[in-house]
């Protein structure tokens, strides 16, 4: 089975074993090899080891951020399919993922169908648009990240940038985004 219409197999880069090992053996049920590999600095190795195509990549690992992986990925092999996974959604590093090259970005919780579905999108299928606009909740959400993506991920300066304590902002950084219902 191919992914893209490209043979070969999926690799996973995510912090979490587990998660990564769920993800590996759902696309193995699907006829599909893959991989998985737990840090940024084995993602680039395992991709010439085992001439990955598509990886799924985390955007948090451990220390490490999935955005620069992006880069180097793609700097070893250009025609790279990547697809950038997070637990924290925000719409700017949704768009920076996009601007280094990642093909889609999905917030988790995902299912292999879903990242299946991201790396060979059906032409055919609408995009539906949202159904109401985002909360107030979320907008804040998406604010910060904005700023944050800014200023280089400098929680000081982007505290300053928002006209709020360090402290708020850690506090708000370390909850998840809010879900819209």
């Amino acid at each position: 089975m191919t992914v893209s219409g490209r043979a070969g197999p999926i690799l996973v880069v995510d912090d979490d074993v587990v998660f990564a090992s769920v993800l590996v053996r759902a696309f193995e049920r699907r006829g599909l090899a893959a991989r998985a590999v737990h840090s940024a600095g084995e993602a680039v190795a395992a991709r010439r080891v085992i001439d990955a195509r598509q990886v799924v990549l985390d955007l948090r690992l451990g220390g490490a951020n999935g955005l620069s992986v992006i880069d180097a990925l793609l700097a070893d092999a250009p025609s790279t399919r990547i697809l950038l996974l997070t637990g924290y959604a925000s719409i700017a590093t949704a768009v920076a993922a996009i601007r280094r090259g990642a093909v889609d970005y999905l917030a988790k919780p995902v299912d292999a169908d879903q990242i299946l579905r991201a790396f060979d999108p059906d032409p055919g299928s609408p995009v539906e648009p949202p159904s109401r606009p985002l909360g107030v909740d979320r907008l804040e959400w998406e604010h910060i990240q904005r700023v944050l993506v800014e200023h280089g991920h400098n929680v000081a300066a982007t505290a300053r940038a928002l006209g709020m304590h360090r402290r708020t902002l850690q506090r708000k950084l370390a909850k998840r985004a809010p879900r819209e219902r």
